[in-house]
C-alpha cells in the first residue's frame, strides 16, 4: 500500500520555500499542508499559489497543529535557534537552512536540543543526499585520488534587490552564512573534523556585512582554499585534491542537467568524466528521506548532529579571522 504523504508545515514565505524547498517536496511525495506568516494577506495569497491547505499567522500555531508531521524553517538566519528549537520541542522532525545557526554555541543548543528530545534536526545542505555526492564520496572511500590534502570551492552569484535580507546584519546576513557554508561544510565532511586556522579577505557591503569573502581554512596539515560572494558571476566550481588524483565539480551543491563530476589519477592523468544531474529539484532526494523517517521506514541520516558542528565551529574559525565576529 502506498504511504500516506508526510503533512509539512512552512515557517514563512521565504523565496527558498517557493523555488526550491516545494518543488522538492512535491519530487518528493510530500504534502505542503501549511504555511504560517507575519503579514496575513502576504501568506493567504502565497498559500494560494502554492496550494497549500493551512494559513497561520504566526509560527507557534501552525508547530502545534497535530496534522504538521514536520517542519521547514527558511526564517532569516537569526531566527534559526528559536523556531527550531520549538519545533523539537514539539515533537516534530525539522529541516532549517543553513547555516543551522549563527555560531558554534547555537548549533550545540539546537543539537542539544534534538538530542534531548530524540527529535532529529537536519541542516538543508542538501547535496549531502544526492547521488552525485554518493559517487564522489565512493571515489574518496575506494581511494581513487589518496587522501585528501585540499578542498578549492566558490560558490557566488549577484544580488539584483538591496533590500535582500541577506545584506541585513541584525538577520545574520553576509556572504560567508549564504553561500560561504557550502565550501566549509564541504571541507569539514570530507576532512571529519573542523579547521583550527584561517587567513581571509573580507569586502564589506556598505551596510556592514560581508559581500565578498575569500580565504584559507588550515584543517591540521590540509586546507580549504574558498571564495563567496553577494556580487559575483555565477559560480560554484569544487576541486578535490587527493596525493594521486583529483576530483572537480562544475556545481556541487545543486547541480542540473549539464553538470559534470571529473576524476583524475594516476601517472597518466586518467580521467573519468560522468554526469552530475539526477532530474530531480535539489530538495527532493533529502525529502524523500525526512519523508521515511517519519514513517518509520528507514534511521535518520546525516542529521546535524553528525554533520553541522564541525562546520559550525570553523565559520566562528573565519569570522574571527575576518573580523566578522
Amino acid at each position: 500500500m502506498a504511504t500516506d504523504p508526510v503533512r509539512w508545515g512552512i515557517l514563512g514565505t521565504a523565496n527558498i520555500a517557493r523555488a526550491s524547498f516545494l518543488p522538492g517536496l512535491r519530487a518528493a511525495g510530500g504534502s505542503a499542508y501549511a504555511v504560517a506568516g507575519r503579514d496575513p494577506a502576504r501568506t493567504a495569497a502565497y498559500a494560494a499559489e502554492q496550494q497549500i491547505e493551512r494559513v497561520f499567522s504566526d509560527y507557534e500555531a501552525l508547530i502545534a497543529d497535530p496534522r504538521v508531521e514536520a517542519v521547514y524553517v527558511p526564517l532569516p538566519n537569526s531566527l534559526h535557534l528559536t523556531w527550531a528549537v520549538k519545533a523539537l520541542e514539539a515533537k516534530k522532525p525539522v529541516l532549517c537552512e543553513k547555516p543551522l545557526g549563527l555560531d558554534a554555541a547555537q548549533v550545540e543548543a539546537m543539537t542539544a536540543a534534538s538530542a534531548r528530545t530524540g527529535v532529529p534536526l537536519w541542516e538543508a545542505f542538501v547535496f549531502m543526499f544526492r547521488p552525485h555526492f554518493e559517487t564522489v564520496s565512493g571515489w574518496i572511500r575506494d581511494g581513487a585520488i589518496g587522501p585528501i590534502r585540499e578542498v578549492d570551492s566558490r560558490f557566488s552569484f549577484r544580488l539584483r534587490h538591496t533590500a535582500n535580507i541577506r545584506l541585513r546584519p541584525e538577520l545574520g546576513g553576509g556572504a560567508l552564512y549564504d553561500v560561504g557554508c557550502y565550501p566549509v561544510h564541504l571541507a569539514s565532511l570530507l576532512f571529519g573534523e573542523p579547521g583550527d586556522a584561517a587567513a581571509v579577505l573580507v569586502v564589506r557591503h556598505t551596510g556592514g556585512v560581508d559581500e565578498t569573502i575569500s580565504g584559507s581554512v588550515a584543517f591540521g596539515a590540509r586546507r580549504l582554499l574558498f571564495s563567496a560572494s553577494l556580487n559575483g558571476p555565477s559560480d560554484t566550481f569544487t576541486r578535490i585534491q587527493g596525493e594521486n588524483g583529483a576530483i572537480t565539480m562544475t556545481n556541487p551543491f545543486h547541480p542540473g542537467d549539464g553538470d559534470q563530476i571529473t576524476l583524475t589519477r594516476g601517472p597518466e592523468g586518467e580521467t573519468t568524466v560522468v554526469s552530475a544531474g539526477d532530474h530531480l529539484p535539489s530538495f527532493a532526494a533529502h525529502i524523500a528521506h525526512i519523508g521515511r523517517v517519519v514513517r518509520g521506514e528507514e534511521a535518520p541520516c546525516l542529521t546535524a548532529a553528525e554533520t553541522s558542528a564541525a562546520t559550525s565551529v570553523t565559520l566562528d574559525v573565519i569570522r574571527r579571522a575576518g573580523g566578522l565576529s
